[in-house]
């Protein structure tokens, strides 16, 4: 599969001018691919540098919002199964407002269509949604392409420290548990 992700970012790189028509709309072919959303904005960040792939990415980004907003009023099915998986994951009931909402566009494993349907939820009209989802989707766009940029940069040495801090950080960060057998716990000691 990184086989094919790496030929395809290959042939829109060769595109030359109709390299950013490409990458936008591979954005929004992303959700159909099911490509997780920073992996694209890391790889404008490679392909386009900080400035212009920030700004084809939250194109991108926008108009996979869109698609999305015209193709869920279409799909009742669809609608049941992000209101079960609301229920079962986030629990917000489908209510969360925009600054939440681009702050959990910032956590990588937590659905982006998932905050589209709770930003629908909050605004009836197409045009509100718009704009929610467009500054929803300004901080998610640059800072994973300012992070897809720094990563081109790096040296195997700085790859390898960012590597070991990120382990530090997920092995100190963990969730930490106590376990006590059952016999411990209930020993009658007497004083």
């Amino acid at each position: 599969m990184g086989e094919n992700y790496t030929i395809l970012l290959a042939f829109i790189e060769s595109a030359g001018y109709m390299a950013p028509i490409m990458f936008v709309l591979f954005h929004v072919l992303r959700q159909l691919l099911f490509i997780p959303v920073a992996v694209v904005c890391l790889a404008g960040g490679m392909l386009f540098g900080p400035l212009l792939g920030s700004v084809l990415s939250l194109i991108g980004l926008w108009l996979s919002s869109v698609v999305f907003y015209f193709m869920i009023s279409k799909m009742p099915s669809l609608q049941e199964k992000l209101k079960r998986l609301d229920e079962k994951t986030l629990k917000f009931g489908g209510r969360i407002n925009v600054f939440q909402a681009s702050v959990l566009r910032l956590i990588p494993f937590i659905h982006f269509q998932l905050l589209n349907f709770y930003l629908m939820g909050n605004s009836r009209r197409f045009p509100k949604y718009a704009k929610a989802v467009f500054w929803t989707n300004v901080p998610l766009a640059f800072f994973y392409t300012i992070f897809g940029h720094s990563i081109a940069s790096f040296s195997m040495e700085m790859g390898f420290i960012v590597l070991v801090a990120l382990a530090g950080l997920i092995f100190f960060m963990r969730e930490k548990r106590v376990v006590i057998k059952w016999s411990q716990f209930f020993t009658h000691t007497e004083r």
